[in-house]
């Protein structure tokens, strides 16, 4: 299906998400036992509901929030394919919920033939980010509500999904399938597992925004890859303000 999809029709997608609190004690009562509820049976050994909290909750829709969302696309500029980036992001989650979809609202009232692509996103992004919708009193766009569609009636291209090829027994993270691709990967400043601190610690959201970016470049990289184009060089790849 990818190969059919011409560049232009790829919208790059990818998400930050934080613990909506630092620590489990910063809840309330009511949702410090929510949380022992929620994972209680899928503990690890060794690690209490304290300690697991800052390193899962941050997944979990339930007990998070988006903090950054970039955006990729393709545009032909002088008979080449140019990479624009964009990262959206804000400590208000509703405002920041909002001012996505006024972009893709844009988006979708000048090019309505557009793909949502990411890594993981029919399993994680864009579940989460119609949870946190629903959580903000925002209404779900009828782009993002796949809820009764069959998978071929989607816009989407889930390049994690693409990878199994039928074989659902494993996950191939993005790091993993990038190289496995033999595409050149960024030397990161931070992982996934640290953007929490980045924000809880640090307060630095253009730190967590230049990391997401980063992801929106490998996925780009990967549908070339699957398209048998060359990969983007650096001359290639526009970061929007």
């Amino acid at each position: 299906m990818i190969a059919k999809i011409p560049l232009e029709n790829f919208l790059i997608i990818d998400i930050e998400t934080v613990s909506e609190q630092p620590d489990l004690n910063s809840l309330s009562q009511t949702w410090q036992k929510l949380w022992q509820e929620k994972v209680e049976r899928s503990l690890p050994e060794n690690i209490t509901v304290e300690e697991y909290y800052p390193q899962r909750a941050g997944v979990m829709a339930e007990f998070a929030k988006v903090v950054c969302i970039s955006l990729g696309y393709f545009k032909k500029e002088k008979g080449q394919y140019q990479l624009r980036v964009k990262s959206i992001y804000n400590i208000d989650e509703k405002e920041l919920l909002k001012t996505f979809i006024q972009t893709v609202d844009q988006l979708e009232a000048n090019h309505n033939q557009w793909n949502f692509t990411g890594h993981n996103i029919k399993e994680f992004d864009v579940p989460f980010l119609c949870r946190r919708l629903l959580i903000n009193g925002l209404p779900i766009p009828s782009y993002l509500d796949f809820q009764n569609m069959k998978p071929w009636e989607t816009n989407m291209v889930d390049t994690f999904q693409f990878w199994r090829f039928g074989d659902y027994k494993n996950y191939t993270s993005l790091k993993l399938l990038a190289a496995a691709l033999n595409i050149p990967s960024p030397k990161d400043d931070i992982d996934g597992s640290m953007v929490g601190d980045v924000y809880w610690k640090e307060n630095n959201m253009e730190r967590i925004a230049t990391y997401c970016q980063k992801d929106i470049v490998t996925v780009a990289n990967i549908v070339c890859r699957f398209k048998n184009l060359p990969l983007l060089g650096e001359e290639h790849i526009v970061f929007v303000k």
